[in-house]
């Protein structure tokens, strides 16, 4: 009897530059990408090419906060392949990848995250920030809504 193929799972930290995409195998990194592209340039085509590579059985992607395109536009893409190829969908919070550090908003106004609250803060010199992929999946708070969540400022 043959034993089934491995299942994967894909992150993408699509909310700032670089973008960012990881595959998993038993909840462990096993291969990442990057890219300094603009998302709508390369997300789609980074994805084509690693649902040929892996079985991919879920999505995992920051749902936010961050750049409200990036959002839209990662969420929109990966409802379309929800649908059309019935891999599972799920968020999880941006800050989850960069250490719980602040995420740039609009201008100077970066999203602050103090205790389970979301917000924005002004900072008057630029903050830099690194998201990154963990090695690990397994302690990810990943959320079961898929629903982007934008915490837009107020302009």
């Amino acid at each position: 009897m043959k034993s089934p193929l491995p299942k994967y799972k894909l992150l993408i930290v699509a909310i700032s530059s670089p973008l960012l995409l990881g595959v998993y195998e038993e909840e462990k990194l096993i291969q990442s990408f990057s890219s300094e592209k603009k998302i709508s340039e390369i997300l789609l085509p980074l994805i084509s090419d690693i649902l040929k590579t892996y079985d991919i059985s879920e999505i995992i992607y920051t749902r936010g906060p961050g750049s409200y395109m990036a959002i839209k536009l990662t969420y929109i893409i990966l409802k379309t392949i929800e649908t059309v190829k019935g891999i599972t969908c799920r968020g999880c919070s941006a800050f989850e990848l960069n250490n719980a550090q602040p995420i740039k908003a609009i201008g100077n106004l970066y999203f602050i995250k103090e205790k389970e609250t979301i917000m924005t803060k002004k900072f008057e010199q630029p903050v830099s920030v690194t998201f990154t992929l963990p090695q690990s999946i397994h302690d990810l708070a990943i959320d079961e809504e898929s629903t982007p969540e934008y915490n837009l400022p107020a302009v």
